[in-house]
């Protein structure tokens, strides 16, 4: 399947009839909304929904929880467990073949503050990384307008009169998209379908089903075996009004209490909603009495943390969690001690990864904690350790991009997307000069992971704030001048180049003065003039002797060198560069230089009649790009593995990477582009593809790498000819 649905973490209980009135709603209609209050399960639902719909019958019966319907009649059937729905319920999911061929894809609109940033997250949604200077709207419905799937946007109630506007545009321009949206208030646009999400049956076994679940997942065996607990299992799922959010933090609680004895402590407290003085609507009193009570009986320093982790917008490590919530009765070693309560307890949810142990809140308990640090009078300075914590972050980023650590920050900065948009943001408000920092030193990240847009906006702000002259500024505008390139408007790049060049010639800082150069190189290089290039990076690399690896902007430099070789047929030359260049590289672990130079290998080898080497150098170009997640790469990548296809006489092959090159270069918003010196013999290669297929041939083949998608198209064009026939 294709699509970007969030796995599910915990076991999905009941929601049969809401799961089969969903089915035939996504079938109807192109705008349904799941509303209702915070913790009733809006987004768990629309999870599911969109699995089963993309996946087809059965699908989300099978998706990561396991569940089954079962057999719960009664409190007293959950003593043994296994725990699951009320008999004879709708299987959820049970829809036919899927009805979205181009799958499901999420957009998780809870991390945001404001709408600036809508458009930006609903393109990296859905896998659009657009290099281009169009309007973002416009490259969005462009991008979709020919596709067949299923958009969710997930928490829109802050946002409810920009998101109606975005899917009305969407709508219009995509004929064969459906929008599924979750939010607390509906988008009260004319084609919506409204789906009310009411709580559990607060009476029903899917309630109790739940609470059962919950607690078995943490102890390992049913909770109701004690005298009376499952009468007061009952009173629990009805005190709580049936709201799941509520009843899996009631069932937190058991294990350090019964459930008979947790039943009795919310019974004591049900007529309090909280002790801050904040009243709420009646139909949120049972989730606040919930949250408010799980609160109260956290120990003094877990409730700190919880309201300094509200500053938090994505997931987030313990490292993190330190530096951030750490502080005056707080240390760091009690931050990793509280945090583990806080996972026993429900309030933070722990997902364990490759790379270790990642924590998120939920959006409604986050919304507690802040309410509490602002009580706390604690939010400007929590704000300002978030800030600075992931500051440092990419400056650790930029100092490890010439090795071993490159990858691994690549990484790094892609997990704390949301929270370096936060970090940019408060700097932008009390520290422009940070700010600018900040975001210059995201540059070559955000513009290889897809946020070429956002990293222009961030810089163009930061700029119009912080306008004192001096490193953080040269560096911004620098950058601002790389993702201009970038998109394309040569002319704009090439007046931000001569203003930091004149930047650069007043200071008497040489690091500088290679950060520019490799500007004044990659739009040389992109409006082909490799000469200019050369000689802009050699001359500021022999005002200031070093290695390649001695920053991340010498490193930039020397592969301007390299690559501008090639441009001026220094065939022998440059692959000589190259070839030394690359054999660092690969000692350090370094991965973006060296794709690059793999990529001026290939190029080398395919005028120098090597078809082969053409191909295996393409090949492990690819496989860079692939791990590094560079959409763009990927598509000049896929455009030379093609014409060294056609070159090796891998005609049917070398016509599907084709196609899959044109994919990816829709998905970045510009026809096909690259080194200007290449697309002479990449037009005879694609000749040659075509003369020996036939153009039925050549048509079937480019449609079948065209239609591939991702993962799935990459395998195909990396593997060798025979493997990758169907």
């Amino acid at each position: 399947m294709t699509g970007s649905i969030p796995q599910e973490t915990t076991s999905f209980v009941g929601r049969g009839h809401e799961l089969a009135r969903l089915d035939s709603a996504l079938r109807q209609h192109r705008l349904i909304t799941l509303t209702g209050p915070g913790g009733v399960g809006k987004t768990r639902l629309a999870q599911r929904a969109a699995t089963g719909a993309a996946a087809g019958p059965g699908a989300a019966d099978r998706g990561g929880s396991g569940w089954r319907i079962g057999s719960v009649r009664s409190a007293e059937d959950l003593v043994e467990g296994p725990f699951g729905s009320a008999p004879g319920s709708p299987q959820p999911g049970a829809a036919g073949a899927s009805f979205f061929p181009d799958g499901a894809w999420w957009a998780d609109l809870s991390t945001l503050d404001s709408p600036r940033l809508l458009l930006a997250t609903v393109s990296d949604a859905v896998d659009l990384a657009d290099h281009s200077p169009r309007m973002p709207l416009e490259a969005l419905c462009e991008w979709l307008a020919d596709r067949q799937l299923l958009l969710v946007l997930d928490s829109c109630e802050h946002l409810v009169d920009e998101c109606a506007h975005l899917v009305g545009e969407l709508l219009t321009a995509a004929p064969g998209l459906t929008v599924l949206a979750t939010s607390r208030r509906p988008l009260s646009s004319w084609v919506e379908e409204l789906v009310e999400v009411a709580p559990l049956p607060a009476d029903g076994p899917d309630a109790l089903a739940l609470f059962g679940e919950r607690v078995t997942a943490r102890l390992g065996h049913g909770p109701l075996a004690e005298p009376g607990a499952a009468g007061a299992a009952e009173a629990i799922c009805r005190r709580l009004e049936g709201i799941p959010l509520a009843i899996e933090l009631a069932a937190a609680q058991v294990g350090p209490a019964g459930v008979a004895e947790v039943a009795g402590q919310l019974a004591d407290r049900f007529d309090v909603l909280t002790r801050t003085g904040f009243v709420w609507p009646q139909r949120h009193r049972a989730l606040r009495t919930a949250i408010g009570w799980s609160h109260e009986l956290c120990a003094p320093l877990e409730r700190l943390l919880w309201a300094r982790l509200s500053v938090f917008r994505g997931a987030f490590d313990l490292a993190a969690a330190q530096a951030v919530a750490a502080g005056g009765p707080l240390g760091a070693a009690e931050v990793a001690a509280n945090l583990d309560r806080l996972v026993v307890q429900s309030v933070v949810s722990r997902t364990r990864t490759d790379g270790g142990d990642r924590y998120r809140m939920l959006d409604t308990i986050r919304e507690y904690g802040a309410d509490w640090l602002r009580e706390l009078g604690e939010v400007t300075a929590t704000e300002r350790r978030h800030a600075a914590h992931f500051s440092a972050l990419a400056r650790r980023a930029d100092a490890g991009w010439s090795g071993s650590d490159q990858l691994p920050g690549y990484r790094r900065i892609e997990e704390a997307h949301p929270d370096l948009r936060a970090a940019l943001d408060y700097w932008l408000q009390h520290d422009p000069a940070q700010a600018a920092e900040l975001a210059g030193l995201l540059v070559y990240f955000w513009t290889c992971c897809g946020h070429l847009k956002e990293a222009r906006t961030y810089l163009e702000r930061a700029l119009e704030r912080h306008t004192v002259p001096g490193p953080a500024r040269t560096r911004a505008l620098t950058g601002l001048g790389a993702t201009i390139t970038l998109q394309g408007d040569y002319q704009l790049a090439a007046r931000i180049d001569a203003e930091v060049r004149a930047a650069a010639e007043a200071s008497d800082d040489p690091e500088e003065r290679i950060a520019v150069a490799c500007l004044t190189g990659l739009l040389g290089m992109l409006m082909g003039r490799p000469q200019q290039a050369l000689d802009a990076v050699r001359e500021a690399l022999a005002a200031a002797p070093g290695t390649p690896f001695d920053s991340p902007d010498r490193l930039r430099c020397s592969l301007v060198e390299v690559l501008s070789l090639t441009g001026l047929g220094a065939f022998a030359e440059g692959q000589a560069r190259a070839l030394e260049l690359r054999e660092q590289c690969v000692r350090l672990g370094e991965v973006w230089t060296r794709s690059y130079l793999d990529y001026q290998l290939s190029v080398v080898a395919l005028f120098s009649s090597a078809p082969g080497d053409a191909v295996a150098y393409a090949r492990t170009m690819l496989e860079s790009k692939r791990l590094l997640g560079d959409a763009f790469g990927i598509a000049l990548g896929l455009d030379l593995l093609a014409a060294a296809l056609a070159a090796d006489r891998q005609f049917e092959q070398a016509a599907s990477v084709y196609g899959t090159g044109g994919a990816y270069w829709r998905s970045v918003g510009h026809p096909q582009r690259g080194a200007p010196e290449l697309q002479p013999i990449r037009d005879r290669c694609e000749e040659r593809a075509r003369a020996a297929l036939g153009d039925e041939g050549y048509a079937a083949a480019y449609a079948r790498g065209s239609a591939a998608h991702g993962p799935t198209a990459l395998a195909a064009a990396l593997a060798p000819d025979d493997l990758a026939r169907p």
